[in-house]
């Protein structure tokens, strides 16, 4: 009876090619199980470097019509980054335009807020000008005389006036003549006469020593009179600011 074969041994059909491919994929051996394992993992490096590369911002790998359309995109963008820009360079400039009128309109309403302060006397005021001193040496001034002064002095631009550097000359300014002098708007004034005046000194002395004018007038009341131009004349009385009883506004003034 025959000897049953050793499991060792190899059969001729295992020795074909076919055979060994057989055997190595049912039983791999250790070396066959480390190198597949290489492989794998070197297979799976490879796949993330060209999916890696793919992803590549020098677009490289984009088709032609991919591109036009990014380039078509981007230049959306920068159009509409312009018009956004220029928005905001005219509300820019609106509000440079609003700003200017507003602050213009504030500038304009303070100089005729001070005009009108230095006009009504409400403040102390300073510049060029003139001073008049009028004495009474043989004969009383007359009231008449008085207003013509400073009626003359108001008529060529005198734009503050003041009298013994009390009583604030202004439009609503009352004159009473009494015994040894006058009462200018309650105040009690007497010779020597000073009227100081802000203005073209030249003017404001012309518009007194003219041929038939105040100096005449004063002269023939018995009195003398001085004109001196200044470069500086200082104003410190100020008027009572009055609230109006009845005057009223106008509606929509």
């Amino acid at each position: 009876m025959p000897e049953p074969e050793s499991p060792t041994e190899e059969t001729p059909s295992e020795l074909t090619p076919t055979g060994r491919l057989r055997r190595a994929a049912l039983r791999p051996s250790r070396r066959q199980i480390v190198v597949g394992l290489l492989m794998a993992v070197l297979g799976f490096a490879a796949v993330t470097q060209v999916r890696v590369a793919g992803t590549d911002e020098t677009y490289a790998g984009l088709r032609e019509q991919e591109l036009i359309d990014l380039l078509n995109a981007l230049s959306g963008t920068r159009q509409r980054t312009e018009s956004e820009i220029g928005r905001l360079e005219e509300v820019a400039s609106g509000l440079r335009d609003e700003t200017t009128k507003r602050q213009t309109a504030l500038e304009q309403a303070e100089t005729e807020s001070d005009t009108l302060s230095i006009l009504a006397g409400l403040v102390p005021v300073t510049g060029p000008g003139t001073r008049i001193t009028i004495n009474e040496e043989e004969g009383r001034i007359r009231l008449a005389s008085l207003l013509d002064t400073i009626q003359e002095l108001r008529t060529v631009g005198a734009e503050a006036i003041a009298i013994n550097g009390t009583v604030r000359v202004v439009a609503q300014t009352s004159f009473v003549e009494t015994e040894g002098g006058f009462t200018i708007d309650g105040e009690r004034v007497e010779a020597p006469y000073v009227i100081d005046a802000i203005g073209e000194p030249g003017v404001l002395r012309a518009a007194i020593d003219f041929a038939l004018g105040p100096k005449k007038q004063i002269k023939e009341d018995g009195g003398t009179i001085e004109v001196r131009e200044l470069r500086a004349v200082d104003i410190e009385a100020v008027t009572r600011r009055d609230e109006p009883r009845y005057a009223l506004p106008d509606q929509g003034q």
